[in-house]
């Protein structure tokens, strides 16, 4: 009996900076014939036919109605990650293309990170470390002191699954938790984890002494926490944004640093990414910056690699498509 063909699936490239991981491409070969953009690009009236998916790993490859104008066999995009700010779902959605993500995959890892860049803003650790090592100490001065977690007020904006899954590593450090959401959760869930719902956003910022950004990039959240949101913060408050960059206004962020409006800020996303070698949050010390590394341990990344998988399997053969995105 002869071999059934495997579905082609559109992918960017193999390895380098943004490309599919060579260990993922393997996995990947065994289940689909894969095609490469610099391939597609160099034969697209015959590939673009073939092409039934497209696996898009770092968000490429960009996906435009060009492209969707080529690929008239195209049925799913499995996408990785949680945010779906860079797809254009209505335009998808006119071509019958379907859409997955790995929302949940993520939730755990990117609690965690969250986790940790509040402990070590409130510790310094950042600058504790450059002290440690720097030729230039003879001394370990004893007012250098950080913030304390324990105890304090931590305000979730997001209660979604990776908010909540902040919430409860939070109720482990004792911590007083707020939440703003678009939705409130219910009781038994508030319960669980000893959460107060804030309707007002502007109570939630008046209370915290940490408050972190968890929500997704839509209309209604770019640029949420700006000049005024910023204002209301404690003095002594830090500022935590593992959603977006476009979610904070990156220019009343700096002012406010500056002007010490508030105490600190550690994120592990801004706009654009990385940002300018000049720019002034790369300048200031009461900022960490991690490289938006969120989902980024090798376990998740492979779970992710599995989860669009089998999207896309799916997808192709007609079957309810996990972790679906719908309009």
């Amino acid at each position: 009996m002869e071999a059934q063909e495997l579905p082609c699936v559109l992918i960017d490239c193999i390895g380098g900076k943004h490309g599919v991981y060579e260990d993922h491409a393997e996995f990947l070969k065994e289940r689909f014939c894969l095609i490469t953009m610099k391939e597609y690009l160099e034969n697209k009236n015959f590939l673009g036919k073939k092409i039934r998916a497209i696996y898009m790993w770092y968000h490429k490859p960009v996906i435009n109605e060009e492209l969707l104008q080529s690929l008239p066999n195209l049925k799913i995009v499995a996408s990785s990650g949680v945010g779906i700010d860079h797809l254009d779902l209505s335009l998808l959605s006119s071509y019958g293309v379907k859409v997955s993500n790995t929302p949940f995959i993520v939730s755990t890892d990117t609690a965690d990170l969250g986790m940790a860049l509040m402990l070590a803003s409130s510790r310094r650790l950042v600058e504790g470390h450059q002290m440690a090592i720097s030729p230039d100490t003879e001394y370990f001065p004893a007012d250098w002191l950080g913030a304390e977690v324990s105890g304090a007020t931590l305000g979730i904006i997001g209660m979604g699954t990776i908010g909540y899954k902040v919430a409860e590593r939070a109720k482990a450090f004792e911590m007083k938790i707020l939440y703003h959401n678009r939705k409130q959760r219910n009781k038994e869930e508030e319960r669980a984890v000893g959460a107060t719902y804030c309707k007002k956003i502007d109570d939630l910022l008046q209370q915290a002494d940490f408050v972190m950004l968890v929500v997704n990039l839509t209309p209604q959240t770019h640029k949420l926490i700006g000049k005024r949101e910023l204002q209301l913060m404690k003095p002594t408050a830090i500022l935590i944004n593992i959603s977006r960059g476009l979610v904070v206004d990156q220019d009343a962020l700096v002012e406010a640093l500056q002007n010490k409006v508030i105490k600190a800020a550690a994120l592990d996303v801004t706009y654009p990414e990385p940002l300018p070698r000049d720019h002034l949050l790369l300048k200031l010390k009461n900022v960490i910056i991690t490289p938006h590394i969120g989902s980024a341990t090798v376990k998740t990344r492979h779970l992710m690699k599995e989860n669009m998988t089998e999207s896309i399997q799916a997808g192709l053969a007609g079957l309810p498509i996990p972790n679906e995105v719908l309009l």
